[in-house]
């Protein structure tokens, strides 16, 4: 889509307003050692570039900004991840040995490193699944075709779910699935609920029920733990306001009020938590209109093989993306080993 000139130019003005919060024109631009045009060559390929809708030009001044596009297109094709400094891989291997004697300490570290690494807001969630267990399971046939899932915690939420009761699977094998879940999962933690479904139960299913492949999909999905018992950590709340696109008390104020909606928060995080790997959305990608000149990247993190939270930074959309993206990777990835000494 953009020539290699085009990319090299964009490129150079996202680093440039990056750390300078300022419009960057073609003469500073041409001044870098790693460009190499005339600043009448770069002139024309940033007019091009703002044609293209990647770059915009605020009337106040003969500069240019990416825009959210821009941004975009930075994120997907041009930024470097190898740019941690050795003092910041020191931090981060300084967290990872803490020792922390509760998982929620854990959780509150992680967050107080990365919003004091990145300077920006971060937002964790954090499971509560850890500490909370299944108490009781329960299929409640309303017809031949449908019934609700019952899920008691060890902590008294009763979650019910709708589900369809696959063809040819009768009330006896319902019963026997119930019967089977209760003998073998009781007490096991939430997260470990599903692998544990195919470990154990789906063996005894095979011996004992007809049609169990189809009810094995259906369990499933019940059981997922996906949004139940998670909590929200926040740090660096107030980092918004050192940031100069904010320097508008009413911009920072709607930000300042949704991080402490914790269920918009919950909603908004829980979207990141779908796929695998780091997720970045820039400006109006955000669903939420108080965040709609913001970036968040998440990452979600892991506990035998399920994910069990979601790890994110807020800020500007002039974030410095390669440096956040590393950390972020860095600290998910090993969460699940610092996680795993609490269970």
């Amino acid at each position: 889509m953009l020539t290699e000139r085009q990319r090299m130019i964009l490129n150079a003005i996202v680093d440039d307003y990056i750390r300078s919060a300022e419009p960057v024109g073609s003469r500073s631009i041409s001044k870098r050692g790693d460009v190499g045009y005339s600043p009448a060559t770069i002139r024309n390929e940033m007019a091009d570039l703002e044609e293209l809708g990647f770059l915009e030009q605020p009337h106040t001044s003969a500069g240019r900004i990416p825009s959210h596009k821009g941004y975009r297109y930075y994120v997907d094709h041009l930024v470097s991840l190898n740019s941690i400094k050795p003092s910041e891989i020191q931090v981060i291997k300084s967290f990872l040995t803490e020792k922390l004697n509760a998982m929620e300490q854990v959780i509150q570290h992680a967050g107080t490193v990365l919003s004091q690494m990145t300077s920006y807001t971060s937002i964790l969630l954090g499971p509560e699944v850890f500490n909370t267990s299944l108490r009781h399971f329960q299929l409640l046939p309303l017809n031949e075709n449908r019934a609700v899932a019952i899920i008691v915690t060890s902590t008294g939420q009763v979650e019910n779910k709708p589900v369809s009761i696959p063809a040819g699977v009768s009330m006896s094998d319902l019963e026997k699935v119930v019967n089977i879940l209760n003998s073998k999962l009781v007490g096991v933690p939430l997260y470990k609920l599903k692998s544990r479904l195919y470990s154990e139960i789906a063996q005894e299913m095979q011996k004992n029920v007809s049609h169990y492949e189809e009810m094995l999909q259906l369990l499933d999905a019940t059981l997922d733990s996906e949004q139940r018992d998670q909590k929200v950590f926040l740090s660096g709340t107030t980092n918004m306001l050192t940031q100069p696109e904010f320097k508008d008390i009413d911009k920072v104020k709607d930000i300042l009020d949704l991080l402490e909606e914790t269920p918009t928060l919950l909603k908004m995080m829980s979207e990141s938590s779908k796929s695998s790997g780091i997720q970045v959305r820039i400006g109006t990608e955000n669903t939420h209109e108080a965040i709609a000149n913001c970036s968040l990247i998440t990452a979600t993190y892991s506990l035998d093989g399920e994910a069990v939270g979601t790890i994110g930074i807020l800020g500007p959309t002039r974030m410095e993306y390669a440096r956040v993206i590393s950390i972020l990777d860095i600290i998910s990835k090993n969460m699940s080993t610092i996680l795993s000494r609490f269970v």
